[in-house]
Order: structure tokens, then sequence, then C-alpha cells
């Protein structure tokens, strides 16, 4: 009854194999099989801060046929993690513990490095060796992706890998989750692949554990490649075709030297030349584990700092040309680092209005009067859904099927949008960005945080008063009373988060945009002027 599925049967198999996963029916409670997103439950009485969100988005009004206390609609769009049609029984585990608290936890270990590097082979030695237990992160979302081949979710996810691009966090960490929970008489399990960027370890020890030794693969850039492309004609993974090979590369070498930072700053990191003889590597490996875990007296082998020259070396320069003439849409390392010094020097403004606020007339005088450079989500979208590459033809998929595109492909394309801007000041304006929380959390991990976000405060009645008029004069037939409501109501259930952080980070400035033209922006200037 809550979530009408098509196939009844399946839903409830996969109820029971849930059941099964969590370790019984007394494991079992009540809101079990109810999506996070509908757990929390409104204070009784309302409360302040909600009566002045139900009084702006549904204004009391003899013009209109709802009242107040009316139910909001719910909002029509598509969310690889958060939606219900998207969400699988088995990821309804976030609030379980991992590992059973009344029993010694296991030793973890991470082995990480660039692709082709050998943390596979490393990993399986390390589990036999010390009868530990082994999972490869990316085994478990190739083989969940080949289980669920017809779900619209993995569906998108396998199109992500396949382009070389890191799966979801939550994705990964939950598929993560549910795979410890079925080893829990494990005395040791050896992670391999994972974690791939400084945010899945914060995760990782917020959700599972604190690790207790991460092995670092350091191996020369020429040497990944070299080995990406053997496998890729030994065994053809669809994630080892030349473009993906290029990709996966570059999101390790942008991702790698922080990662190992925060690991040695908390002691757990030891790294290893990975360019050796595997048993050799493999003898290293074992001398560290005995000392970090078992209390060898034998002395640990491998450096202990990071060598950046195992990362960022070029390699071959004539491999290294005709990798990049093959690849010709990457940036080369070098150019990706300056420029994303570059992009943290930048000053960055984002700008927030719905429907109607009149963002739209404001950030052009913004423009005029500063000389932003200013990125449009919406038209960033239409350009790239409209070129040949492989994400083009993703963004035409996810579009043609009316389903929200993925926080991080936006800010990607933001990012190199940014890169590619003209002009040595980089100020950006960047409009109607961030559309929910994630992508805001997103843009600061992989971009920077913005100096200031303005939002267009303005009433849900006014913006329908606009939205309606300027309906009449286009005569737009699509732009009725409802979809207009629709469009006013969501946009303030989407955006309340948004604002909430950033007010907490005292980057907020409201504009109050009910008035004319000339008095808005005589209020932006008044905020825009001290800090650009």
């Amino acid at each position: 009854m809550y979530y009408r599925p098509d196939d009844p049967v399946e839903y409830l198999e996969n109820c029971l194999q849930k059941v099964k996963e969590l370790g019984g029916s007394e494991k079992v409670r009540w809101d079990t099989f109810i999506g996070q997103e509908k757990r929390g439950l409104p204070p009784l009485n309302g409360g302040q801060a909600r009566r002045s969100f139900f009084r702006n988005v549904l204004p009391d009004s003899s013009n209109y046929s709802y009242r107040r206390y009316d139910r909001l609609p719910p909002i029509q769009q598509f969310s690889i993690e958060s939606d219900t049609d998207m969400t699988e029984t088995a990821e309804l585990i976030e609030e379980y513990e991992v590992f059973d608290p009344s029993r010694p936890r296991p030793k973890i270990i991470l082995v990480i490095g660039g692709p082709g590097s050998g943390k596979g082979t490393q990993s399986l030695k390390i589990a036999e060796r010390y009868g530990f237990e082994y999972i490869s992160v990316g085994e478990l979302l190739r083989k969940k992706i080949h289980n669920t081949s017809s779900n619209r979710k993995w569906s998108l996810i396998a199109k992500i890998i396949t382009t070389g691009e890191l799966a979801p966090q939550e994705t990964t960490i939950t598929e993560m989750k549910q795979r410890l929970m079925q080893i829990p008489d494990a005395e040791g399990i050896v992670i391999d692949g994972f974690p791939r960027d400084v945010a899945q370890a914060l995760s990782f020890e917020d959700q599972i554990c604190t690790p207790d030794l991460v092995v670092f693969l350091a191996c020369a850039n020429h040497s990944l490649k070299e080995r990406l492309q053997n496998r890729a004609e030994q065994h053809g993974r669809p994630d080892d075709n030349l473009k993906a090979i290029q990709r996966r590369l570059m999101n390790f070498k942008q991702n790698a030297v922080l990662l190992v930072k925060y690991f040695q700053e908390k002691g757990l990191i030891i790294t290893f030349d990975a360019d050796r003889d595997e048993e050799e590597i493999f003898c290293d490996i074992s001398a560290a584990v005995d000392n970090k875990l078992l209390a060898s007296t034998q002395p640990v082998a491998g450096p202990s700092e990071l060598d950046l020259s195992l990362i960022m070396d070029g390699g071959d320069p004539d491999a290294e040309s005709d990798f990049e003439a093959e690849a010709d849409d990457e940036l080369r390392l070098s150019e990706v680092e300056n420029i994303k010094e570059e992009l943290k020097r930048s000053r960055i403004l984002f700008v927030l209005g719905g429907p109607g606020s009149g963002k739209e007339a404001v950030c052009e005088r913004m423009v005029q009067k500063y000389g932003f450079t200013h990125l449009c989500e919406a038209d960033l979208l239409r350009k790239e859904s409209a070129s040949s590459t492989e994400r083009g033809r993703l963004l035409r998929d996810v579009i043609g099927r009316s389903e929200q595109v993925p926080g991080e492909i936006v800010v990607q394309l933001l990012k190199e949008a940014m890169a590619a801007s003209p002009g040595s000041t980089k100020r950006f304006l960047i409009d109607g960005f961030p559309r929910d929380l994630k992508q805001g959390e997103e843009f600061e991990r992989k971009v920077s945080e913005p100096s200031l976000v303005l939002v267009m405060d303005c009433s849900a009645e006014t913006m329908m008063r606009r939205l309606l008029k300027r309906s009449k004069t286009s005569q737009d037939v699509s732009e009725n009373m409802e979809s207009i409501r629709k469009r006013v109501s969501t946009y303030f259930q989407v955006t309340e988060p948004v604002i909430t952080y950033y007010e907490s980070k005292a980057l907020l400035c409201k504009i109050n945009a009910e008035g004319t033209l000339e008095d808005i922006f005589l209020q932006v200037c008044a905020s825009v002027d001290p800090i650009f």
C-alpha cells in the first residue's frame, strides 16, 4: 500500500531477502521498509519555521481554491540516490550497525592505488596469508549491475562507470555495508579499491569505522597506462575502454595526493613502490602488516611518505602524446592542477530564486555592471547533451526520461566551463545553482566554496501572480495555475535546506524581491560591492 509496486511479488521477495540479510525477523522494525526520506514526521503543532514555510508556499487568498493546510504536491523529479522508485529495500540498512558491538571488530585493511597498480593481486595475497575476507568494491558494483540490469538506477550507474567516472558515493557505501554484514565472523577484512577520494574516506569512517591500515600502491603513470591497455585487450572489462581509462587516470591523479595526505595525518597509511615484482611488493606489505597489526618486531618496509613523482610523472613522452591524441577531450594533469589552483582563487557568486522572482533580470544587470562570467546549469546541460561525446549521450538518455541529472555531472560541467573561461580575473556568477544541498556540497569538494550566495526572497503569491501575468502575455497554454503552483511549491521545498546550509556558513544574503527591478538591484549592489 505504501509503495504500490508494479510487481508486488518481486517487491515482497526483495523484502524477505532484506530480512535474511538483517539476520532474521527479530531485526525488523516498524519502519524497516520505509524510505529514509519518509521517516521523519512533522511536529504535531508545526513550529514557527514550518508555519512560516507554509505561509510562503500556500498564501491565504480568496483567489485560490486551496487552503493553507492543504497537502503540497509531490516533487516530480528523479534522484539516483533518494527517489523511492530508484531505491531498493536492501538499501534501508543505514540505521543498523555494521559490526556486532558485542564482538571484537575485525581488522580493516584498505588497499588503494591507481587503476592497474596491482591492488587486486596484492589484496588477495594479503587476505590469503592472514585468513582475512576479501572485498573488491569494483566487483561488488559490477555484480550488482549485472544482476539488476533492468533497474533504472543501476543502468545509469553502469553508464557512469563505463565512462570512467566514480559511482555515486552513497551507493558504494551502501553496497559495502551490505557485504560487510554478510561476514560477521571475519577476523579481518581486506577492501580493494576503496576509498577513491577524501569524501569517500570520511563517509567510510562515519558510517562504518576507521580502518586499521591503509596500503597505498604508488605506480608510475606510464606503467598504469600500459597495464590498463594490456588488461583491456585480454579481459575486455567495460570500464577499460580508451576514454574510460583516461578519465579514471585523471580522477586518480586529481584525488590521490589529498587522499594519501589525509591518511598520513591520521598515521594510518604506508606507501609502496608498485613498479616492482609482485612478490617483492608483497614481502614489504607483509612486513608492514605484521608490524602494524600483529605487533611484530620486524622493521616496516616501504616509504612512509608519498613520493609525488610516482603519481605525477609523465612517462615516455611519445607514448603520452599518442595516448592523449586518442583522448583529445582530456586535459593534461599539469594543466588540471593549475586549473584547480586558479579556481580556488576565483570569486564565485551563487544566485538563487524561484520562478517569477526576477532572478534572470537581476543576473543580466550584474553581468553588465561587474563583468561576471555568467554560467547557467540549464544552458550547460543543453549544450553538452547536443554533443557527440559519451557524456552527451548519457545526458540525452537521462533527460529523455525526464530524470534529474546526477549532481556530480552538473558540477563537472560547471568546473570545465569555469576552467575554459577567458581572462585572468576569474569572477563567476552561477545562476540557479545549487538545485539541492548535495550539489552545493559536491561543488565545494570538487571546486571551491562560493564567496556569496544571493537569494531572491519573494513570496509564493507574488511569484505566482507574476507567472500568471507572463503566461497570458506569452499565450503559453502549459503555464496554468496548477502547473505554476507546483513549480513554486517545489522550489520552496527543495531550496529550504540549501538556504539553511549557507546561512549557517554566513555566506547567505537575502534580497527583498517584492519591489521593482531598480529597487531590487540597489539591494544587490549593496551586498555585492563589499565582496566583489
